[in-house]
């Protein structure tokens, strides 16, 4: 006790504030520098860097400098378009003042959108945003023109949400590109985007979506207000961004929904959500989220609601069956034999004969192999990481058994939980699944089956203390909203769904106006009274 009483006592040094090298002059204005001058400093900013490239050039008499990274511009366009162009002779044209410079942009790059900048630090800034900076001496002035690279993925189907019936394309990690994705499917007014760079280092761009006039205002302020207040040196996928904006960390549940589908981000965006997207990755993370949302998938509707009714129960089916069943099989054997047939216990007892480990033993050697022959199925080449799941799941579960280690219903148990954990829609959510399994499965071995039902209890509660951006978790089950179970567990038909969540609090409630179910016109000689 007294050395943790001497150790609480220790003051903590003052941390002295941390001196951010600002680089020499990075403000300074052009008008105070040379073109040699300038050179020089651009140098020095990148260092020996191979893909710098600055060129110099003369037009109308005027001597000029083009300054870019090779690796972040279309240099084949740069040579054919610009380079080409500013080489020539432009009649008429004295590059003396900024309105000069203007014109001389106008005549020969009228459609290019252009931003005249006039500081050292936005030249820098521009060039590796992928901008080319052409500076001409003695304006004091330089023109930024964005000629960023093409070489992107092309857009494919997603990978990790596939549907039947539906569109097939996915985002990508151009976030122009996705933002075009969106584009096409919303073709409305009052689609907004905003952007913020995120990154003391990166410096990555995230932009919000939303939906003026629907998205519930004080949520759109909140996520403006969380994105401002981050200080991170780098930003490289939007889990980053999802950690640090979260309502609370310590849970295994996601508080954001991220999605590959532009169309499930359109239909979000029109429910009165936010979109938040990243510069370099494909997923795109859509707040508030709420459990149901992890649920449903954008093929609900695509189909029957009859069916999306019964696809949607046995998502909910499969999380309990990946959460729970071996926990129940430990319990069961360890303490509530009685709950089982006789002759099922029977035949259970008969094949854990000569099994020298316990219940609870057996199923932590069984999960914790299945997590490592899944992982391992990730990592490998995609060329043989189907075979090493397949070798392992079949030719090690059945060695295993053939040997005595673990008995047959034990194979069947992990893969019955496993291939229902593989249901869930949204790969964050079941790994919360995963987690929770272990925890419960370890309670069922000291509490049995009571055990089981406290942890339940208190995964209840948890959901139920949690917010996304101030929405309750469970909503609308928990505070239960009647209005709002038309897709929740099942989906009603589409033409009865006219309201939008109320527990976002959109400005506007109604998504469409009320129609009754369509019918077939009345047969000749009826309803003619």
């Amino acid at each position: 006790m007294s050395i943790l009483k001497s150790l609480l006592k220790i003051r903590k040094k003052k941390e002295l504030p941390v001196q951010t090298e600002e680089p020499p002059n990075a403000g300074e204005d052009l008008t105070s520098l040379s073109l040699e001058e300038l050179q020089e400093k651009v140098k020095n900013e990148f260092g020996s860097t191979i893909d710098l490239s600055m060129d110099e050039l003369k037009t109308e008499g005027k001597d000029a400098l083009i300054i870019y990274l090779t690796s972040m511009v279309d240099t084949n366009l740069l040579k054919e378009a610009i380079w080409q162009s500013l080489n020539g002779k432009h009649d008429g044209i004295k590059l003396t003042t900024e309105d000069d410079l203007k014109s001389l942009w106008k005549e020969k790059f009228g459609g290019a959108g252009y931003q005249l900048i006039e500081t050292f630090d936005d030249i820098i800034t521009a060039m590796l945003y992928g901008n080319i900076i052409i500076v001409f001496k003695g304006l004091g002035k330089a023109i930024s023109l964005s000629v960023p690279s093409s070489e992107d993925r092309s857009i494919t189907e997603p990978s990790t949400q596939t549907v039947i019936r539906g569109p097939k394309d996915g985002f990508v990690e151009s976030i122009s590109t996705n933002v075009s994705l969106i584009r096409r499917r919303v073709k409305n007014r009052n689609l907004r985007f905003e952007k913020f760079t995120i990154g003391s280092e990166t410096h990555t761009s995230v932009y919000i979506s939303y939906m003026e006039g629907i998205s519930n205002v004080k949520i759109v302020q909140e996520v403006r207000k969380r994105l401002n207040s981050l200080r991170v040196h780098a930003i490289f996928e939007s889990g980053n961004i999802e950690e640090l904006i979260a309502d609370k960390t310590a849970t295994p549940f996601p508080l954001a929904l991220n999605t590959e589908r532009p169309d499930a981000v359109a239909a979000n965006l029109l429910d009165g959500k936010i979109a938040i997207l990243v510069d370099g990755t494909p997923f795109v993370l859509l707040v508030p989220a709420v459990l149901v949302d992890f649920f449903s998938v954008a093929e609900d509707y695509y189909q029957n609601f009859m069916m999306g009714s019964f696809l949607r129960v046995i998502r909910y089916l499969s999380f309990m069956i990946a959460l729970i069943t071996p926990s129940l099989y430990v319990g069961i054997l360890t303490f509530h034999h009685e709950l089982l047939p006789t002759p099922l216990l029977l035949g259970i007892i008969a094949q854990r004969e000569g099994v020298p480990f316990p219940a609870v033993i057996e199923v932590l050697i069984m999960e914790v192999t299945f997590e490592i022959l899944r992982e391992a199925g990730v990592r490998m080449p995609r060329a043989v990481g189907q075979t090493v799941s397949i070798v392992g799941a079949l030719v090690i579960g059945q060695a295993a058994a053939e040997a005595g280690i673990i008995s047959n219903i034990m194979v069947i148990i992990v893969a019955i939980t496993a291939i229902a954990n593989f249901v869930s829609p949204t790969y964050s959510f079941a790994a919360a699944a995963r987690l929770l399994r272990f925890m419960l499965i370890i309670v069922s071995a000291i509490l049995g089956l009571y055990g089981v039902l406290i942890v339940l209890v208190f995964i209840v509660a948890h959901l139920s203390s949690l917010r996304s951006f101030g929405v309750p978790y469970l909503s609308p089950v928990a505070p239960f909203i009647i209005e709002e179970q038309k897709d929740v567990f099942f989906r009603f038909p589409f033409w009865s769904m006219n309201k939008r969540p109320s527990y976002l609090k959109t400005q506007s409630p109604e998504k469409k106006p009320k129609t009754g179910s369509p019918s077939p016109p009345p047969i000749k000689g009826e309803g003619a009274n």
